[in-house]
């Protein structure tokens, strides 16, 4: 029996690759696993979430993988795009605290994501740094005000997720390879082996697990 047997896992964000293989893996190791994408969740809307939680009912694990990118220059951002990012990666995991945690059972475990944008701020990246930041603060603030359940955030380097295909892509991955002290870009099985550490490991909370081939430190 592994640790994810017959434990309920709901996923947040579940369109990206990272999020495909995480489902797949826990799957594989047992767990019932609940995929929900903005069709079924819009983290903008409480009414959304609360009808998620009751849908669900007794859980063990919550990840959330969603996101919602505002890039650009400082001077040219839309209001709107900034609250969207912050709904994606702030507000709406607190609220989703807010619905699932009474609902978790003993042992339980959310897991944010943050990002290495938090530790590696870059021009046209504030408000990526910006939510970042604050998702791997948050998971410190949830694990204490919410033990015994466990939180932690996750932050991903530059991964092979099928976000970075384009023309650019090959010359854009050896350049982060040739200069982060992995010396490779990460792929989703990198990821979802540390989340699920994160979710099953019963005395880790209120940290970030730096998932990044050390590419924040260079």
């Amino acid at each position: 029996m592994t640790a994810l047997e017959n434990k309920t896992l709901v996923i947040i964000g579940a369109s990206s690759g990272i999020a495909a293989r995480i489902a797949a893996d826990a799957t594989e190791q047992g767990a019932q696993v609940i995929s929900t994408g903005r069709p079924e969740v819009d983290l903008t809307d409480e009414n959304s979430i609360r009808a998620l939680a009751a849908r669900v009912g007794e859980l063990d694990y919550l990840i959330t993988l969603a996101a919602d990118h505002a890039n650009g220059p400082v001077t040219e951002l839309d209001r709107e795009a900034v609250h969207r990012a912050f709904d994606a990666k702030v507000i709406g995991p607190i609220l989703l605290a807010k619905h699932f945690a009474p609902r978790f059972r003993p042992g339980g475990a959310m897991l944010l994501f943050s990002g290495v944008a938090a530790w590696r701020p870059a021009p046209g990246r504030s408000v990526m740094a910006a939510t970042n930041a604050a998702a791997a603060t948050l998971a410190e603030a949830l694990a204490v005000e919410l033990a015994p359940l466990r939180v932690n955030a996750l932050s991903p380097g530059i991964i092979d997720s099928g976000a970075w295909d384009g023309p650019a892509k090959d010359a854009f991955f050896e350049s982060v390879a040739s200069r982060n002290p992995a010396r490779r870009i990460g792929t989703p099985a990198d990821i979802s082996a540390a989340a699920l550490l994160a979710l099953t490991n019963s005395f880790l909370t209120g940290t970030t697990l730096h998932v990044d081939g050390g590419g924040r430190l260079v």
